[in-house]
């Protein structure tokens, strides 16, 4: 394979990955926004967040280990901003179920 078309199918490669992580992001907002709005943890599973926190962090450091830096980063970064915000926003609605089951 001559250089040249190694380099456009790595810029393909990083295309589709992009894509992938521009899809699970734009995902992320509305589960965000329900999450706030219930002030209730039923039905969010914080194992599953930690499952996906894990593997873009893996995603991350696959970019690092092969130094494959280049814009797909960012997208890893951005999807790792939006499930840490909803481990947040867990973490204040279990203080809500605390609340409403010590009032019961």
């Amino acid at each position: 394979m001559k250089y040249g078309e190694r380099i456009r199918e790595g810029m393909i490669v990083g295309i589709f990955e992009a894509a992938m992580l521009v899809c699970f992001a734009a995902s992320w907002p509305f589960n965000l926004r329900r999450a706030y709005l219930a002030r209730t943890n039923v039905g969010t599973s914080i194992t599953f967040m930690s499952i996906v926190l894990v593997g873009y962090l893996f995603g991350v450091a696959n970019k690092l280990v092969n130094d494959d830096i280049n814009y797909v980063l960012a997208f890893y970064l951005l999807d790792i901003a939006l499930v840490s915000a909803g481990v947040i926003i867990y973490i204040r609605n279990r203080k809500f179920d605390n609340v409403s089951r010590n009032d019961e």
